[in-house]
Order: structure tokens, then C-alpha cells, then sequence
């Protein structure tokens, strides 16, 4: 059995869905079929929360515009009269959330609330498909992918997936819909694997299935050397290694979640990623195998904070030190992306997410002097040219450099980078 994702962007259109069915009408074997949020509901959802938390009158309107985009969506691909059977009671369960039900933590809430989008978008698909004359069946993600209770962050149990997969899986026939970023956790609650955690998804089903491939379908060619939207003159890469991808996904590449190559390369699972509109296209194949080459590989990842910590005594940087700073940011859900030390210095590069940052910096101030610097964006160079290093260094103020024998990373201020030609 294959698995085949697709992501907010592929599905958030009538004509997108129709492509959906197209492209599972080339594969003559049943699936396993994992589907984000339509394109920009997940944002949209977002706001809806933090209505909901800041008391906003304008709750119910923000959801009454999502209710419409979907519920439009559903009767473009299957005719008017199915909202009120298919969505209308997910949208209800909402309503209840945002009504005042909705208590808690914020990352709990967000996870209550936000999964509602995938949810819908795989109700929407699945009337589709049906619709078509389909062999496909739905299930719900909440109730298969076990997780811990880190919300916003899950951990998934792969064991305990496995088995209520296999369960879920037994004795029926044709293929499975299943909703992308989402779990349960022990409780029944609902949980989310991180931002853009879809891809995960697919490879958490595919290692407890033992499938024989997962591709996730893009709107780009495959996997290129650059972002298109960052930098002109970006290639397609036909082949990526599992560590190579791991690494890429590490500094801040888009095109897959940084926690989709373990579950894959543990079992020996080739990935492909294919552009959406050329389903036939050769796209990028990521295994043991693949390689890159050296082909340079150019990264930024936006809204980074630096931050500078000094022991009040002026004391040397040693171990001990050390061992306070990173438990206070990890508990805090800080995500560090690159660190640096001197004599009396630790410098950290840090996701600017200000809501884990604030209380970080705060109980660190009560045992050492921090500095932070805001608006900064975090360059990496995968497989550099020395002769590049002044080049984009010149004319830039750099806050901090790192070099080893293949990465270059260089952090500057927001935007320094903007229409660079590769």
C-alpha cells in the first residue's frame, strides 16, 4: 500500500479536488490518503482563537466566513442541500467552543479549535469522492494517531498508532481518507504534530503499515534548491538523501515538516515529491540511495530573535551555565536554531515566537544580563563556495556567522536578502 498527502494548497479550490480524483485514478491499488486544511483555513482559524481569547464581538463573523468558504466549496463539487448533513455538525461543535465552552491553556485551545480544519476539508473530499463512485473510507485521525499532551507539539506513540491503525484498517476494502496534523491524546483530546505537521502524518502511517512509498504533492516541481519566492533562478533536484532532507528541513526548507524523515527512513520508506498539476512528472525521490550532489542549497527561515546572555558576575561561560540556560528555553517551547558562546557570552538564535519567548527571557533575567535583537532572518548555505562568503556578507550587518566544512549560516537583519539572484 502507497500513501499519498495533499496538502491546503492542492485541495482549496473545486478544481483542485477534482485533480485529487485524477491523480488516485493513476494508482490501481487502494491508499492510504492523508489531507491538510484547505489552503489559508488554518490561518483562518488561527484568528478565530485569538478572537475567542481577547472577548472579540467579531467571533462569530470570523467563523460564519469560514462556514461559507466551505460550505461553497461542498456544493461546487457534490450540489446544493449537503452542507447541513456533512459540515453542519462540525461547525456546530465549534460554535460551541467559541460560545465560551473552550477552556484552558492557549496551546490546548488551539488544538480544539484549529483541527477543526482538517476535519472539514477531509468531509469535503470524502463526499467528493463518494460522489465519484470511490471505494475510499473516512477516519478520524483524533482517534488513530496516539499522542502525548504536548499540544501544538505532539508526540506520537508509534506502537500504540500501529496497533489501533491496523485495527482501524482490518477487513475493509478500497482506500483510506485520513485527516493530516492531527492526533488524540490518552485523554481524548485533540492534539496537533506542529505547523505544516501533515507531511508527519503521512509518514507516521506509513511506517505502521509498512507502505511501499508516501508522496507529497506540491504546488512546485519537487524539491528545488531555493525557495521561489525568496530567490530567482532556483533548480529542481531530482534526488535528496533521508539526512540530507533531515538537514534542510532542519535550517528552515518549506517543502517537508523537519520530523517526516525518521519515521520513513527507520522503516526504509522512499519519499517522493511530486508537483500536483504534472502528476507524471519525476519530482524529487528521497531515500538511502539519492544524492544531491553539491549542489548549493540556499535557506532562510524569518523571524528570528537573537539572544545574549551574560552571568551577572561576570563569570566564565563554563558548563554549569550551560546547564541552566537550555532547560529554562526548552521548557519554555523555545526553538533553537543556533548557538554560539565566548569567554563571559552565550549568543542563541531563537523562532521569535513571542508567546514562549517572553517568559523565557524573564526567568533567565533573574540569574543573568540578556540582550535580545528582534526582526532578524537566519541564511543558510547548504554545500557554500568559500568565494561566496564575502559576497553575501558585504554591505550586511551580520550579527552572527557560522562556518563548518559544507554549511555557511549567517544571521542579519529581516529582508537583507530580498530578490537576491542565486
Amino acid at each position: 500500500m502507497k500513501v499519498y498527502k495533499f496538502g491546503g494548497a492542492s485541495i482549496k479550490s473545486s478544481a483542485g479536488i477534482r485533480n485529487v480524483k485524477a491523480i488516485l485514478g493513476l494508482c490501481q491499488e487502494p491508499l492510504v490518503i492523508v489531507v491538510s486544511a484547505l489552503g489559508k483555513t488554518t490561518n483562518a482559524l488561527e484568528i478565530l482563537l485569538n478572537m475567542y481569547f481577547e472577548n472579540d464581538p467579531a467571533v462569530e463573523s470570523q467563523l460564519a466566513k469560514i462556514e461559507r468558504e466551505h460550505c461553497s466549496l461542498l456544493e461546487e463539487l457534490v450540489g446544493p442541500g449537503m452542507d447541513t448533513e456533512i459540515l453542519s455538525p462540525l461547525f456546530a461543535e465549534v460554535r460551541q467552543h467559541i460560545s465560551g465552552r473552550l477552556k484552558g491553556s492557549y496551546d490546548f485551545c488551539y488544538d480544539q479549535l484549529v483541527s477543526y480544519g482538517e476535519l472539514l476539508s477531509t468531509k469535503i473530499v470524502y463526499a467528493y469522492l463518494i460522489k465519484e463512485g470511490v471505494n475510499i473510507t473516512w477516519l478520524d485521525a483524533r482517534k488513530l494517531i496516539s499522542t502525548d499532551s504536548n499540544f501544538r507539539e505532539a508526540g506520537v506513540n508509534l506502537e500504540e498508532t500501529a496497533l489501533r491503525v491496523h485495527s482501524a484498517l482490518e477487513g475493509k476494502q478500497g482506500s483510506f481518507l485520513i485527516q493530516g496534523f492531527l492526533g488524540g491524546n490518552i485523554d481524548g483530546y485533540a492534539t496537533t504534530l506542529g505547523r505544516e505537521g501533515s507531511d508527519y502524518s503521512a509518514a507516521v502511517l506509513a511506517n505502521v503499515i509498512n507502505a511501499e512509498s508516501v508522496t507529497i504533492w506540491k504546488d512546485v516541481s519537487g524539491i528545488l534548491n531555493a525557495d521561489p519566492k525568496e530567490f530567482k533562478n532556483a533548480v529542481h533536484l531530482p534526488g535528496v538523501s533521508y539526512q540530507e532532507a533531515v538537514e534542510l528541513s532542519f535550517f528552515g526548507a518549506q517543502i517537508i515538516h523537519p520530523k517526516t524523515i525518521k519515521p520513513l527512513q527507520n522503516k526504509g520508506i522512499t519519499l517522493f515529491v511530486k508537483p500536483f498539476q504534472q502528476p507524471n512528472a519525476a519530482g524529487t525521490i528521497i531515500n538511502a540511495e539519492a544524492t544531491s550532489g553539491s549542489v548549493p542549497v540556499y535557506v532562510i527561515k524569518h523571524n528570528q530573535v537573537l539572544i545574549s546572555i551574560r552571568p551577572k558576575d561576570f563569570s566564565f561561560v563554563l558548563e554549569e551555565t550551560l546547564s541552566e540556560v537550555f532547560p529554562i528555553l526548552s521548557k519554555n517551547r523555545v526553538k533553537i536554531n543556533m548557538v554560539q558562546s565566548s569567554a563571559i557570552t552565550i549568543s542563541i538564535c531563537v523562532d521569535g515566537v513571542k508567546r514562549y519567548i517572553q517568559p523565557a527571557m524573564e526567568e533567565l533575567k533573574t540569574k543573568f544580563n540578556v540582550l535580545y535583537n528582534e526582526n532578524l532572518e537566519l541564511f543558510t548555505i547548504r554545500n557554500y563556495r568559500v568565494d561566496e562568503v564575502e559576497k553575501i556578507t558585504s554591505g550586511r550587518k551580520v550579527y552572527m556567522l557560522q562556518k563548518t566544512r559544507r554549511t555557511l549560516r549567517i544571521l542579519v537583519d529581516e529582508g537583507s536578502f530580498d530578490g537576491m539572484e542565486l
